[in-house]
């Protein structure tokens, strides 16, 4: 009779914990932003109770640009820490974290030492120029999302930033638009518009060199790359050693957010993918 008991026993146990995980993988409602301590881009669950401290964003880190930037803007994120976490489904989970550990190596033993020199050879202003040159250069990618999800208005202010800031702005190295908040429509890419259009996640991935991705923000990716002037650069060598460029330079602006976060973090793995599927909850209810 014991061992039949025991049986049952178990066979309760494994039901609920399966139960458990089901549960656990249903996406959510809402966000916690306590949760996450925010794609450069490799990419942490924290206790809820101890919640690590925001890194500064002058200096980079292995962070995706999306994921930097919900360190620098965390507006509009519930302040409800009992609202429920929207999460995303991770079934390549062992290969996801594979990656992970080879954008993390890359970052220490490659990028870093790359923008520590880079950032001591060229000044704040001169990598601050790049930097808007290049944003303006992607205003096709922004235009034409506004249009696919509806936004005329936003997509006109894009298409008057990039006016503005290609002439009195000396071919977008200024950034004159800055200063006005009707040339600063949201941020929109493909990953988004594919969302607006009801298309959901599909599931997580961690993608080298670029990091933090889903499904849909990958395909997204792929679109967005033929907006992108960079892309039609020949040959494709010079192409790709211009958007390695780019992406140094923005590194220049985070160094140490990377390592702050994961030094706060339990789970860097976790905490990032939180981070970067809540960034982009964020920016699709916006």
């Amino acid at each position: 009779m014991k061992p039949i008991l025991l049986a049952a026993v178990l066979m309760v146990a494994i039901a609920s914990w399966l139960l458990a995980g089901c549960a656990g993988a249903r996406p959510k409602a809402d966000f916690d932003p306590e949760a996450i301590d925010p794609q450069m881009s490799p990419a942490a669950e924290t206790s809820p109770s101890q919640p690590p401290a925001k890194p500064s964003t002058e200096d980079s880190s292995a962070l995706s640009d999306e994921e930097a930037s919900l360190l620098e803007d965390d507006s509009g994120l519930p302040e409800d820490r009992s609202e429920e976490i929207y999460t995303v489904a991770d079934p390549l989970e062992p290969f996801n974290r594979a990656i992970y550990v080879f954008n993390d190596k890359l970052y220490f033993w490659v990028m870093k030492p790359v923008a520590v020199g880079y950032r001591a050879v060229v000044p704040s202003p001169a990598r601050g120029g790049v930097k808007n040159f290049f944003y303006n250069l992607t205003a096709p990618v922004r235009i034409v999302n506004n249009i696919l999800q509806g936004k005329g208005q936003a997509a006109e202010a894009e298409w008057a930033r990039f006016l503005y800031n290609s002439t009195v702005g000396v071919l977008g190295f200024g950034n004159p638009a800055r200063n006005n908040p009707k040339l600063n429509p949201k941020e929109e890419d493909l990953g988004l518009t594919l969302a607006d259009y009801g298309i959901g996640d599909g599931f997580y991935l961690m993608l080298p060199f670029l990091g933090p991705s889903t499904l849909r923000d990958s395909a997204g990716l792929v679109g967005d790359a033929f907006l992108n002037p960079v892309a039609y650069i020949n040959p494709w060598e010079a192409s790709l050693g211009v958007g390695a460029y780019n992406q140094l330079n923005n590194l220049s602006f985070r160094i140490g957010d990377y390592e702050s976060l994961k030094k706060a973090a339990m789970d860097p793995y976790v905490s990032f993918r939180n981070a970067y599927i809540q960034l982009r909850q964020s920016k699709i209810r916006q």
